[in-house]
């Protein structure tokens, strides 16, 4: 049986997943949805990607082998980190509508206008912290600006992880990952999945995405 580990996009933490895990679990695997810190009841305004990073990779050591690693939106930054530390443990990457950077990448340079604009004026209280935007789940925490921020700083051996999905999410407007998704669409390293709903795939589609990810056991 294999062993999930959850991370969550922006703002949110491993409830986004308690469908999906359910289903996980159902089937006899583990699911560990991860909250990362300063996105539980602890705020942690001076994490960065780097700490998150750490967190994953301590996960990660937790766990036995015959892992999955998933991260959903920003959680592909996470995910990337923590498979380039000890991509040997893991026998899969999903990215659920989510960035997969090269080194020196981050958030802010693989986003768009439209979500560099939204964290600046969500960190306006303190510069800090970028609050959530309206309208999401209130148990959503103000995102560490330092995760959107940092870059990312990788060796490349996360591409050693035998399989690499991508889930992208072709429902709403304005999504930054469209293109990452035709481009690797295109890459034989890659296996590519659409669903046609809005960028919270775990929760507006979490059978669907069980099944992605169960077919990688």
């Amino acid at each position: 049986m294999a062993t999930f580990i959850l991370i969550a996009g922006g703002w949110q933490s491993g409830w986004v997943y308690e469908q999906v895990s359910d289903i996980l679990t159902a089937h006899g695997h583990g699911a560990v949805p991860v909250t990362l810190p300063g996105l539980g009841d602890v705020p942690a305004p001076m994490a960065n990607l780097e700490t998150h990073i750490e967190q994953a990779v301590r996960v990660v050591g937790a766990q036995h082998d015959d892992l999955v690693l998933v991260g959903q939106s920003y959680g592909g930054m996470v995910v990337s980190g923590a498979a380039d530390a000890d991509p040997s443990r893991l026998r899969a990457l999903v990215y659920v509508d989510a960035y997969v950077p090269e080194s020196g990448d981050s958030v802010w340079s693989l986003t768009t206008p439209r979500f560099r604009e939204m964290f600046i004026d969500g960190a306006k209280a303190d510069g800090l912290n970028c609050v959530p935007p309206p309208n999401m789940d209130p148990r959503c925490r103000p995102q560490p600006m330092g995760t959107f921020l940092q870059s990312i700083d990788l060796t490349g051996r996360w591409r050693e992880v035998p399989r690499k999905v991508f889930v992208g999410a072709h429902g709403w407007e304005g999504s930054p990952f469209r293109d990452l998704y035709q481009r690797l669409s295109g890459d034989p390293d890659w296996t590519t999945v659409a669903f046609d709903c809005g960028h919270n795939v775990a929760r507006l589609k979490p059978e669907a995405l069980a099944e992605v990810l169960l077919a990688q056991v």
